[in-house]
């Protein structure tokens, strides 16, 4: 067994939508979880870090990645993209689809082939910690004729989530919402492309006709990935449905914020998730999930709290995942950052309500840590979190 206490925290925030700040100045965490918030200031541990009144929050929870195999996207020809995001500060990532395979013929795509896509994907890069980072790769690419036999595939493989992109799906409807039905029985989410055509130029465009009856687990970037639908469609969706809406970096920031503000008027933030839409044509962005959380509390005028919770909490809940939530018995995923020298702010949260990027000091995932004293990808924070001296008691 091993522990790890993390003192003199400046912010806390948990994640949670519906509390999200908590006052807690140390955690203690046992083996790749935490074990207690606040614990005796008297208590044991193998490691302790001193946060220097930094921030502690969950780590990020991208939840749109094109991954292909590895590290390795041919979208922009890059290597080392999971790492890099990592020192951005995301922990967990989830594939909407491994499309960027090279030689994929978007017009020719049999019901095997996706299905043995998804497969391999789960297979290589969803089996191996890249960077640390829990990523779920094999996110079948759902194309007609499909049957039980592959669903009972991708439930065998761990695929997590199916997608409708290249499906036409107002010409099968019924096949649609039968696979919809299908993946469920299995625990497998569904995710529909949204808006206008993707850089493939192979997508349908998908607006709210078509998500009023689809009714799939999340829209995708329904504000732009690259092309939003049109802002009528933007308030049906929200005022007439009830699944989550997925906000990226590969975006359109005007309907973000149309969506974003929306969703807060009605008092549904509950819905909305989070994630960077990339590699792709839009790039490769280590700092993609911090970005997004700075345009919504800086420019939407979100509190940091619930920007964070969108980007750690929300969009896990949504995937069905258990991370995203710094509570007692959780996952022991978690970034400490804070404000970067000449920031506007004094502390994180400040520095996020003005839009500034934070200074990450540290990144753990289930216990370990990854990235130790500073990001590769940050600035560094004005006050730098490090292990302490000696074992044992912290305050010795």
């Amino acid at each position: 067994m091993t522990t790890t206490l993390i003192s003199n925290i400046g912010e806390f925030f948990t994640g949670d939508l519906k509390s999200p700040e908590a006052d807690v100045s140390s955690l203690l965490i046992e083996n790749d979880q935490i074990k207690s918030l606040n614990p005796p200031t008297d208590i044991e541990c193998d490691k302790a870090i001193d946060a220097e009144r930094c921030a502690v929050l969950p780590g990020l929870v991208d939840g749109h990645i094109h991954p292909v195999f590895g590290e390795w996207t041919p979208a922009q020809d890059s290597i080392g993209w999971i790492t890099n995001y990592m020192h951005g500060g995301s922990t967990t990532m989830i594939s909407a689809g491994e499309l960027h395979t090279p030689g994929l013929d978007y017009e020719n795509l049999t019901a095997d082939l996706v299905t043995s896509l998804a497969e391999v994907a789960r297979a290589t890069t969803g089996r191996v910690r890249w960077g640390g980072v829990k990523v779920h790769a094999g996110t079948c690419l759902l194309v007609p004729g499909m049957d039980e036999s592959h669903f009972n595939r991708l439930a065998d493989a761990g695929s997590i989530l199916v997608k409708f992109i290249f499906f036409p799906l107002e010409d099968n409807k019924e096949e649609a919402i039968r696979y919809t039905a299908m993946a469920r029985e299995r625990g497998i989410r569904t995710k529909v492309h949204t808006g206008g055509v993707s850089r493939s130029g192979s997508s349908r465009v998908c607006g709210f006709d078509t998500l009023s009856w689809l009714q799939p687990d999340i829209a995708a970037h329904v504000s732009g990935g690259p092309i939003p639908m049109s802002d009528e469609d933007l308030d049906l969706l929200v005022d007439n449905t009830e699944f989550a809406l997925e906000v990226c970096s590969s975006n359109n920031y005007r309907s973000t914020y149309l969506v974003a503000n929306r969703l807060m008027e009605m008092g549904r933030l509950d819905r909305l998730t989070m994630g960077t839409d990339t590699p792709g044509g839009t790039g490769v962005i280590p700092r993609g999930m911090l970005r997004n959380i700075l345009f919504l509390s800086s420019i939407c005028e979100m509190s940091p709290g619930e920007a964070i919770a969108v980007a750690t909490g929300n969009t896990a809940k949504a995937h069905g995942l258990d991370v995203g939530i710094l509570k007692e018995g959780a996952p022991a995923d978690l970034v400490i950052a804070g404000p970067v020298k000449g920031s506007a702010g004094t502390t994180l949260g400040d520095a996020i309500a003005h839009g500034d990027l934070p200074g990450i000091s540290f990144v753990i995932i289930d216990g370990e840590v990854i990235v130790e004293t500073r990001s590769q990808q940050t600035p560094p924070p004005m006050q730098i979190a490090h292990f302490m001296d000696s074992p044992g008691c912290p305050y010795c």
